[in-house]
């Protein structure tokens, strides 16, 4: 009887794209980072550093609460940089802008130029590993927001581009009109979301040697907290992998995505310490075929052809 392959996960550095920047198979988000104290923020990147994260994930909105907080990510981390100013040095720093609420998208030139700046003051920093736009603005030709782009890299203040929550036929349109490469592509990507799997958006990843980053891996909670009957299956297949590797729902989940070929980084997005130790976990964890297409077909709700 003849034993599945398993599909190895290492935590050696990968390049991000074509940018020349290597990063951690695995990333931590700082959605609602600008929450804590500046002591708080600090054992959190440490608690990630730990488990073997290098690529650490902000945006400008991340903080704001439909009426203020614009930023407070942003200078929560700018704080913690001020106390130890080598912890910049240990991380590919990456940040994102072109939501402007309450219009909410501004990807016009003048408005990007501004956005960075603001970024860099905040983090208190001269320069970021990674800069992406957030969500696309449809009143923005891409030709501008290329240049804008181009702009920010010969200035010297961003080392790679990137977006985030781009169509297909937006990523490119907008690489037309790019002279340098697009580096990563940031769209949701869970066992529960599946449109990258399905749209062509990873495919699209590998043909380009885009790096993906996976934002929401979790579902939003539903992995861990499933209530409906797709999540419970998905839980359920997930959990018979997550058993044999002796690692949480979470780890199973974010090594699924990490199995596919196109090299996904899920953002890990928790402000628990204890939490982001599991990230460590997720190279413990053996998909085979079998078991990989089980989570698949759990979130499917049918069999494949």
């Amino acid at each position: 009887m003849t034993t599945m392959s398993e599909i190895i996960l290492t935590p050696e550095l990968r390049p991000l794209g074509k940018s020349g920047l290597l990063v951690s198979p695995i990333a931590w988000g700082m959605w609602r980072f600008g929450q804590s104290t500046v002591a708080e923020g600090r054992a959190l990147i440490d608690a990630a550093f730990a488990g073997g994260v290098t690529l650490f994930d902000t945006a400008d909105i991340y903080g704001f609460n439909g009426s203020d907080g614009f930023g407070d990510a942003e200078l929560l981390l700018g704080k913690v940089f001020a106390e130890d100013a080598a912890l910049r040095d240990r991380m590919i720093l990456a940040t994102k802008g072109g939501i402007r609420p309450p219009l909410p998208y501004d990807q016009s030139t003048a408005y990007l130029t501004e956005a960075l700046d603001a970024s860099l003051t905040r983090l208190g920093v001269e320069s970021v590993d990674l800069y992406q736009i957030h969500r696309p603005d449809i009143l923005t030709h891409p030709q501008e927001v290329a240049r804008a782009l181009e702009d920010m890299v010969t200035s010297g203040k961003v080392r790679a581009i990137g977006v985030s929550n781009f169509t297909i036929p937006q990523i490119r349109a907008l690489e037309a009109f790019l002279t340098i490469p697009l580096a990563s592509l940031q769209p949701e990507l869970s066992p529960l979301e599946l449109a990258p799997v399905e749209n062509g958006l990873l495919d699209l990843a590998m043909e380009r040697d885009h790096a993906v980053l996976a934002w929401s891996p979790l579902g939003g909670g539903r992995i861990g907290s499933p209530e409906d009957d797709r999540s419970k299956a998905v839980a359920a297949a997930l959990d018979v992998v997550a058993e044999q590797a002796g690692v949480s729902r979470a780890a199973a989940a974010y090594a699924w995505i990490m199995a596919h070929p196109a090299r996904a980084i899920p953002i890990v997005g928790t402000q628990n310490a204890s939490r982001i130790a599991e990230i460590a976990d997720v190279y413990k964890v053996r998909f085979t075929r079998q078991s990989w297409y089980d989570v698949l077909i759990a979130s499917r709700g049918e069999r494949l052809p």
